[in-house]
């Protein structure tokens, strides 16, 4: 039975219980019962029925809310390992994997002055990856953004967890107003702008970077739109090999992206660098 049909159940057995009762009382009982008699027995009555026949469904409705938690539950450790994933994506196992290759070369040196080279990679490439940990660790036991904290200090926040301060010169144009997106989209466009900038960290050997958004012409739907990018003029990117295995982080950008039903694009700019577009709507108004 379905949860629709449980309701509508509750909903009208009390109704006919005691249209019932008052067809039969007044049909057959009168001359037995007298009206204030009557009036008595009738909560009475309708309540001792209406238990019995909706005890079942009450059950029913204990035993489907229970499953729904469970459901909940489930939902959430998985969530919690799709988190796990993100953070773990191929930054770190290819930099595990350029330490193997490393660490051959090194077997090979010639002379004291190419293994000398060779271990001040090695130390490079540790370092790297105790930082690609200590970040991953660190935005598994950060909490989301709360919904009412200020764009500005969000983005600041995230900045700050990537290190890029200190290293790549980072300009915010953020013309966005705190209630034009939901909290939802508001952690999923966070989350997509972190996964960003940790690439452009890795990857884009930039130093500087341009976080833009603005609130875009109303499509006539009710829904105001916006748009979102992040620029760099680092290396670029080979738009061909985003899509091929490994790039873990890239498909988690376009799974959250097309989730929420947004377009997200990353190109290549002629003069170098990257930039990622993201497009969408907004809550209704």
């Amino acid at each position: 039975m379905s949860y629709k049909w449980l309701k509508w159940l509750i909903l009208w057995i009390p109704t006919i219980v005691i249209g019932v009762w008052e067809y039969v009382r007044h049909a057959f009982l009168l001359p037995y019962i007298s009206m204030d008699l009557g009036n008595l027995l009738a909560p009475v009555f309708v309540f001792s029925v209406t238990l019995t026949l909706l005890r079942s469904l009450f059950k029913k409705l204990e035993g489907m809310q229970n499953s729904l938690k469970q459901q909940e539950v489930m939902k959430a450790a998985f969530e919690e390992r799709e988190q796990l994933a993100r953070e773990l994506h191929d930054g770190i196992s290819q930099s595990l994997f350029m330490l193997s290759v490393k660490l051959n070369k090194l077997d090979k040196a010639a002379t004291p002055d190419d293994a000398a080279r060779t271990m001040e990679e090695i130390r490079n490439t540790v370092r790297h990856v105790h930082e690609d940990v200590r970040q991953s660790i660190g935005n598994l036991q950060t909490p989301p953004a709360a919904p009412d904290t200020n764009w500005l200090q969000s983005l600041h926040n995230v900045i700050g967890e990537m290190g890029l301060a200190s290293g790549i010169r980072t300009e915010v144009d953020w013309q966005l107003q705190d209630g034009m997106l939901t909290a939802k989209e508001k952690i999923e466009l966070l989350a997509i702008i972190r996964e960003s900038l940790m690439n452009i960290r890795k990857h884009a050997e930039a130093d500087a970077v341009t976080i833009k958004a603005e609130a875009v012409t109303d499509r006539g739907d009710g829904k105001h739109c916006f748009h979102c990018s992040i620029e760099d003029n680092g290396v670029g990117v080979d738009e061909q090999k985003l899509e091929k295995k490994g790039k873990y982080g890239v498909k988690m950008m376009l799974e959250r992206a097309h989730s929420m039903g947004w377009a997200l694009q990353i190109t290549s700019k002629e003069s170098g660098g990257t930039v990622v577009n993201i497009c969408g709507g907004g809550k209704k108004r």
